[in-house]
């Protein structure tokens, strides 16, 4: 097995110790997940590895031919030639490769004599064989099958890179890892950029894919469905926890609570030495006393709860009453020049209601939650709201909705109402703007910082109906489960936008699908059939089996219901098990059969009338009871085979 053995990394800015003795292993079957406060470390972690960046210490040792790719978080811009060209580079590991078959192929037609030929002809069938093996020359198959799983059109691949925006970029970007085929993937939070279609065929591709993953994200569906085991990075030091993200967080939950009592003792032992040492400070007779607590206070290790693990606590003040039919759509039309978003669209959205709305990017989400919420009034149709209705709109675009030169202090007393200004910096504490904090300016914040704050301005007026676009966008996935709770106990309706499939199934009570090919289609709190669906639609094939030309399925064959599916699917996982004992079986008896022929070769039996007569008869049972068993399997595979053509 494939391994990369990661030994003493260190690395430290100034005197803050960034990566302090970190050790692990990962290995071509490694599933694993990096956790860590923003600023803990995790991006530079991943550069260190793959080579991006130096570190003050660092020792490996890697497997022979390993191979490792990384994706980093942002910034990366192709200039020149097309997505399927830049796509293409991923096949640059074959070059040395084709270049010595071009040489051996020019020797050959100069070559006379057949004897000087043999070897010239066995390396020739080698590098075949090898580029057949992995995949060169279906290249183009394997490369559209990526670029359509991420979302990419057939249009678009010989579109340049240029023309695509930043979130498409990273997509080229992530294709190019994947189509490398590395022994081991580093990827920095590959789902940002990507709709809840592509995050759901990226899940499936990894699936099948046989090398390693570490994976930093905040989706904490993507991650409970893709690794195995999380590394957490805190205060430099690395700890691993087994099983998925969910499992790490139920595990660190007691330890944390433990190091919540450690820290209240801790500052309980502080408080009584610092009275101590404040009553006697001067007292020349308690001069040792106090001199001894000092020193012990300079080293004393503070206890401290990881920053991505602190846990906000808010909830949505209770809201107005509404009449029940809060948002009514008749008829929307919504056009852009070159592109109809709407036609002739309707909805109703009841009180109560959690509508998410999601789909492929550029399908209209955002476009239809700023129609609801007044900032778009360019369109045909009704879109009225109910009685006493009252919105309250998280934008995308947190940006838009803050003043940068305002501190964060600033920008909320803005809109608070008097009663609210003696109580603002325990708002902002309870969002994590604690001390110096709230004077920091609002153009400095960091995206997941922004977002808090611009959901906390939403918090300060009461309001029946919340619109939010991308709520959970920089968040990270404390912060979310959080915003989770406190959106669960809210009693208003909602309308939301987002691709996170795990705040999707905990939240919504409606799924609105959006697509840019067909009509809008409205799951009524199904949310396991929606998921089933998209399961279909965005499955990926074992390439060593078989590599399709499209991940686009036809409609006719997710028409099964989603009981008799899972019906058929459990079928289908009996026969396997069915299928594979069956093997076994076969296997002992092809064991038998052998050591039976290898009896009956022996003197001392063939020369024997009656052993030889025994170990014949012996043999024909064994020939015959493996008939049986391959009619059997015969069988069960031609089943098999019919229910995993009714499944595709």
């Amino acid at each position: 097995m494939a391994t990369l053995q990661v030994q003493r990394v260190q690395l430290a800015f100034a005197d803050r110790d960034i990566l302090s003795e970190i050790s692990f292993t990962l290995s071509e079957k490694s599933r694993s997940a990096l956790a860590g406060g923003n600023g803990s470390g995790k991006s530079t972690l991943l550069k260190v590895i793959s080579g991006h960046m130096s570190a003050d210490d660092y020792a490996f040792s890697a497997t022979k031919g390993m191979r490792i790719s990384y994706l980093p978080q942002s910034d990366i811009v192709f200039e020149d030639g097309t997505v399927y060209q830049e796509v293409e580079k991923a096949y640059a590991r074959f070059d040395e490769m084709l270049e010595e078959l071009h040489v051996l192929e020019t020797k050959l037609a100069s070559v006379k004599e057949e004897a000087k030929t043999e070897t010239l002809l066995l390396r020739l069938h080698e590098i075949q064989e090898a580029l057949l093996n992995d995949g060169y020359y279906s290249r183009k198959e394997l490369i559209q099958q990526v670029l359509f799983g991420l979302g990419f059109s057939a249009l678009d691949m010989d579109r340049p890179t240029r023309e695509f925006s930043g979130g498409w970029q990273m997509r080229v970007a992530l294709a190019k890892i994947l189509v490398e085929n590395p022994t081991i993937m580093l990827l920095d939070e590959p789902t940002n950029y990507l709709d809840i279609e592509a995050r759901y065929w990226l899940k499936n591709y990894l699936k099948v894919f046989d090398g390693g993953v570490m994976i930093v994200s905040h989706d904490q569906g993507f991650l409970d469905d893709t690794v195995n085991e999380v590394y957490e990075l805190f205060q430099g030091k690395l700890h691993r926890y087994s099983g998925n993200y969910t499992q790490y967080v139920k595990q660190r939950e007691l330890e944390i609570a433990q190091l919540e009592a450690a820290f209240k003792l801790q500052q309980e032992q502080l408080e009584k030495t610092e009275q101590f040492i404040e009553k006697f400070r001067y007292k020349a007779t308690k001069s040792k006393q106090v001199q001894s607590r000092i020193k012990m206070l300079e080293k004393l290790d503070m206890v401290e709860v990881p920053s991505h693990l602190k846990q906000l606590s808010f909830s949505f003040p209770p809201a107005p009453h509404s009449g029940n039919d809060v948002l009514i759509i008749e008829n929307l039309v919504k056009r852009y020049p070159t592109l109809e978003i709407f036609s002739d669209f309707s909805l109703l959205v009841n009180k109560g209601e959690r509508l998410a709305v999601t789909g492929k990017n550029g399908a209209g989400k955002s476009t239809l939650l700023r129609i609801i919420s007044g900032q778009d009034a360019e369109f045909s149709g009704t879109v009225r709201l109910g009685s006493n209705v009252s919105v309250g709109y998280f934008a995308q675009d947190t940006e838009k909705t803050l003043t940068p030169t305002n501190t964060v202090l600033e920008e909320i007393a803005s809109i608070a109402s008097t009663a609210d200004l003696p109580k603002l910096r325990n708002y902002l504490g309870s969002f994590l703007f604690g001390g110096d904090d709230v004077f920091k300016s609002v153009s400095v914040l960091s995206g997941g910082e922004r977002s808090r704050l611009a959901l906390l301005k939403i918090l300060m007026h009461p309001v029946n109906l919340l619109v939010l676009d991308e709520p959970t966008n920089h968040l990270d996935i404390n912060a979310k489960e959080m915003l989770l709770k406190a959106l669960k106990q809210y009693d208003g309706t909602m309308i939301f936008v987002s691709h996170d499939s795990y705040f999707i199934e905990h939240i919504a009570t409606k799924i609105l699908y959006l697509t840019e090919d067909n009509p809008p289609e409205l799951f009524d709190g199904d949310y396991e059939y929606f998921i089933y669906k998209l399961e279909q639609k965005e499955k990926v094939e074992d390439r060593k089996k078989k590599v399709p030309t499209s991940t686009v399925e036809p409609a006719a064959k997710s028409a099964l219901s989603y009981k008799e599916a899972n019906r058929k699917k459990n079928r289908l996982s009996t026969l396997r098990r069915q299928c594979d004992e069956l093997l076994k079986a076969h296997e002992l008896l092809l064991e038998k059969i052998e050591q039976t022929e290898q009896l009956m070769a022996l003197a001392e039996n063939y020369s024997n009338a009656e052993k030889i007569t025994a170990l014949v008869q012996k043999k024909e049972n064994l020939h015959l009871a493996m008939e049986q068993e391959e009619e059997s399997w015969l069988s069960l595979t031609m089943e098999i085979e019919a229910l995993e053509d009714e499944l595709a």
